[in-house]
């Protein structure tokens, strides 16, 4: 187990692209991190920088306060689990998983129990003669797993690994990751794009943008706290409503929308407001009036989205809306509803800079 510090990490690459922009941050021994942000936002080069696999331009990683940016990356005692498996297809799974512990000449009777043991806890030890063409997608990311688990290393490091797996053995393998972890109790970083991959694995979130750290903390943290515009968006599933508005000095505007309970925002200034579907209900005397168009079933839970009436529109943000209600909740296509919200659980973000100011 290991800690595992960034220290105002670069990476520019020849042509002058800029990937990671002076990035830190510091991961206690045994914490589950995990990476989240869009396709190109620097998550990936960032593990790969840990894992050596890309040269730092500027800045210093550490594990257990060994700085590493000149070490091999078989020598950093990590593993990495990528996204394609990356399984050797003329070796057994036998063959796979004590690889790599050959190379460090291991005595061959320990080789066996390390992968015997491991295949037992991932439950592959029936398949270990098997050839990776011989396996499911789940079992074959099972192995390359168990490749990791062997090495018995620092830290643990995970590239999109299940992003190949169809929904149902997503679920069940990202399950599996997280016991795996509590139960060995390493330190992982794990990257991903999917919000609710990230929400449901992680001790602590990392949401990257452009290279930065947009903001850090626990899931739960970042659902009902975000910092910024770009938090708020990328985290929640369903997404969360915005708005655009003005302040007035005594209400938030939007069209012909009106909104109280309000103050200390600045005038004449392009808002956001942001109402997660979840603290929306229908309500004849709500501040929001809504068509409906469609009604998601999701068995305990329906998602209904309709157009929001009377609302300006401004680029970038369209005026549908969402709430999430009971399973009994089916309002008919094109009905009209009224929808409350307890100002106390919006936000309002600047528009231009995507500082949270409520």
């Amino acid at each position: 187990m290991a800690t595992v510090k960034l220290k105002n990490i670069k990476k520019t690459y020849p042509n002058g692209a800029v990937a990671v922009r002076g990035v830190d941050m510091a991961i206690e021994d045994g914490e589950f991190v995990v990476f989240v942000g869009p396709s190109g936002c620097g998550k990936s080069t960032m593990l790969r920088m840990v894992a050596g696999l890309e040269n730092i331009t500027d800045g210093e990683i550490e594990i257990d306060d060994r700085v590493i940016n000149k070490v091999s990356p078989a020598d950093r005692d990590v593993a990495m689990v990528f996204q394609n498996y990356a399984l050797y297809p003329h070796m057994t799974v036998r063959g796979n998983m004590a690889y790599g512990l050959k190379n460090r000449g291991l005595p061959k009777a320990e080789i066996n129990q390390k992968v015997t043991d491991a295949a037992k806890m991932l439950r592959i030890h029936d398949y270990l003669d098997r050839q990776p063409n011989q396996l499911s997608g789940g079992q074959r990311q099972r192995v390359a797993m168990g490749r990791a688990i062997v090495r018995d290393p620092k830290v643990f490091l995970f590239d999109e690994p299940l992003s190949n797996l169809d929904a149902k053995l997503r679920v069940q393998m990202r399950i599996e990751i997280k016991r795996l972890q509590r139960r060995m109790g390493v330190t992982s970083i794990y990257v991903t794009h999917d919000q609710t991959e990230a929400m449901t694995l992680a001790d602590r979130l990392a949401v990257i943008n452009d290279g930065r750290i947009e903001q850090m903390g626990a899931p739960i943290e970042l659902y009902n706290n975000p910092a910024t515009l770009f938090v708020a968006s990328f985290i929640g599933a369903p997404q969360i409503n915005l708005i655009p508005v003005q302040f007035d000095g005594k209400n938030l505007n939007s069209g012909d929308l009106q909104f109280s309970g309000f103050k200390d925002l600045p005038e004449n200034t392009d808002l956001i407001l942001g109402i997660r579907p979840d603290v929306l209900e229908p309500n004849n005397d709500g501040q929001l009036e809504m068509q409906v168009d469609l009604v998601e079933q999701h068995g305990a839970e329906n998602l209904v989205y309709g157009a929001l009436n009377g609302a300006s529109t401004t680029d970038g943000y369209n005026t549908e809306i969402c709430f999430k209600t009971d399973q009994n909740t089916q309002p008919a296509i094109d009905s009209v509803l009224k929808l409350h919200f307890d100002q106390n659980h919006a936000m309002v973000f600047n528009k231009e800079t995507g500082e949270r100011l409520i």
